[in-house]
């Protein structure tokens, strides 16, 4: 019967380390790419490039870090008085296959900059 436990024990730790080796890449991959946006749009917010130019910025970046992401999923709105502001905001969906309990994890990355002018 101890050995039983003990066989069942290693099986659920290991379980507990392939869910995180699955799970744990798409969420650091969504913090390094809502960090990239950040950059970008306090670089947008000081510069004089086209909405169209900055979706491809954030594009660029998502490809770079595999995130399955559109041009058509990253919004760009001026904010503020005079639209001095910039706000960017994606939504995507990253799918992991889980032995027998596929999940889609569902990301919301945006980021505000105002500018001091």
């Amino acid at each position: 019967m101890g050995t039983i436990k003990l066989i069942a024990g290693f099986a659920v730790i290991l379980a507990m380390f392939y869910g995180a080796w699955m799970l744990i890449p798409p969420y650091f991959a969504n913090y390094q790419f809502q960090d990239q946006i950040n950059n970008t749009a306090i670089g947008g917010t000081y510069s004089s490039k086209s909405d169209d130019d900055l979706r491809e910025i954030v594009l660029k970046e998502a490809k770079e870090l595999e995130i399955p992401v559109t041009k058509n999923q990253i919004r760009i709105a001026h904010i503020g008085s005079n639209a001095t502001g910039l706000a960017i905001d994606v939504d995507y969906s990253v799918h992991v296959d889980l032995p027998g309990y596929p999940v889609d994890l569902h990301f919301h990355p945006s980021t505000q900059n105002k500018s001091i002018m």
